[in-house]
């Protein structure tokens, strides 16, 4: 039975990231393109920071990369190394999930390090932020976001993985208010369908008292409808004190151009009676360009009015040591 910790209980803080730092790259979930990676790798190290990671992340397994023994085998190695300093998941696809029984939690607890991934590694970063209580970033993959040439946001990343105490989440114009208002709790969350897929199981999510970002892609409206309301009717909602929305990239139905409403009315009709704020639109996981990176665990204060949204970070989510 895993150790869940209360939601407003402090998560301890892996050391920040620095220029000339070994950075772990690792494939818990689907198989991994050589040629992607290594063009997210030249950009890791156009930033200063020296890329490893194990020729086994190449492995095939049906659609995962490799076994799950080389993955968790992975997984524990870089966290257990001295010489990586941070973690990031080359890619997403599916399979992290087989890792949560699998993983030694504590050789983990006792080396937290900086992890970086979403989509489908949204039950990683949910299960070390909960179970091993150290905070999480909710941000860009090698082989997805860093070898795309505008693919990751640079103000979001350094100050995450940077030390800095207290930052503003640089706001795209697109982010919008659906519903008014001010809030302030801990940041957390990730891929609206892996955080549904949490519930009745053990490492089922915990929600309250957060300011719950939400994101997913190619999700049709009626669908984002019905694991909104699995999160309503499991009380996930409940104790929530703002929620934010991703991009929400290409969800719509097909074809788009016949839909008649947009998914912000969808969201809408089932939040808008939760008396928090609402906005809609940050680029953070799926997204079409500048991927922002959110840390999971820090307390965080929304700010959603007529005049636009501010999200600020109000604590630091990595220690300079």
């Amino acid at each position: 039975m895993r150790t869940l910790r209360k939601p407003e209980t402090s998560r301890s803080k892996p050391p920040a990231l620095r220029a000339g730092d070994t950075v772990g790259i690792v494939a818990p979930a689907s198989n991994v393109r050589r040629d992607s990676l290594e063009a997210g790798c030249d950009a890791l190290r156009k930033l200063g920071y020296k890329p490893f990671y194990f020729d086994s992340i190449f492995e095939k397994d049906l659609y995962f990369a490799g076994s799950l023994a080389r993955r968790v085998h992975e997984l524990e190695e870089m966290f257990l190394r001295d010489d990586v300093r941070a973690i990031i998941c080359a890619r997403g696809g599916y399979g992290s999930n087989y890792l949560l029984q699998a993983l030694d939690l504590e050789k983990i607890k006792a080396h937290p390090k900086i992890f970086v991934g979403y989509s489908d590694h949204t039950s990683l970063l949910t299960y070390f932020a909960d179970s091993a209580g150290f905070v999480t970033l909710h941000g860009p993959m090698v082989a997805k976001d860093f070898c795309s040439p505008d693919g990751f946001d640079l103000h979001s990343w350094q100050n995450a993985t940077s030390g800095i105490s207290e930052w503003t989440v640089k706001v795209n114009s697109e982010v919008k208010s659906l519903v008014q208002g001010t809030a302030e709790g801990v940041l957390y969350g990730g891929c609206l369908s892996i955080l549904v897929a949490s519930l009745g199981t053990p490492y089922e999510i915990q929600t309250e008292r957060t300011i719950l970002f939400l994101e997913d892609v190619a999700t049709k409206p009626f669908q984002a409808d019905r694991m909104l309301m699995q999160l309503k009717l499991a009380g996930k909602l409940a104790g929530v004190r703002g929620i934010i929305f991703g991009e929400m990239l290409d969800c719509v139905q097909s074809p788009a151009k016949d839909q008649g409403y947009t998914l912000e009315e969808v969201v809408l009709r089932v939040l808008g009676d939760l008396g928090v704020p609402i906005a809609y639109g940050l680029r953070s996981g799926h997204v079409s360009r500048q991927n922002i990176t959110l840390p999971f665990g820090v307390r965080a204060a929304l700010n959603a009015d007529k005049g636009g949204v501010e999200l600020k970070i109000l604590e630091a989510a990595t220690t300079l040591d």
